[in-house]
């Protein structure tokens, strides 16, 4: 995931600079330079946005399942209580 957004937002800071330099008739090597630079940028904030964005993803999953398995141990554990699963496999 940091790898797709670090080349989204590096091709969309170049491309913006790229845009930027024709609009305002700059030179091309200091367009070139600037797109670069940006596209560099913009890369390394997508790479960190990304590994926040996979983290926080597996977190939440992680968690979640944390919380229905210990939701399906406890009601286990429990004597008399069945687990709905069991209940319609034995009917």
């Amino acid at each position: 995931m940091a790898r797709l957004y670090a080349g989204i937002l590096g091709l969309l800071a170049f491309l913006t600079s790229l845009i930027r330099g024709m609009v305002h008739s700059y030179g091309v090597e200091s367009t070139l330079w600037s797109a670069c630079l940006g596209m560099a940028l913009f890369a390394v904030v997508g790479v960190v946005l990304g590994g926040i964005a996979r983290w926080i993803v597996e977190d939440s999953v992680n968690s979640r399942l944390t919380a229905e398995l210990a939701a399906q141990e406890g009601g286990r554990s429990k004597p008399g209580i069945v687990p709905a699963a069991a209940e319609k496999a034995g009917s």
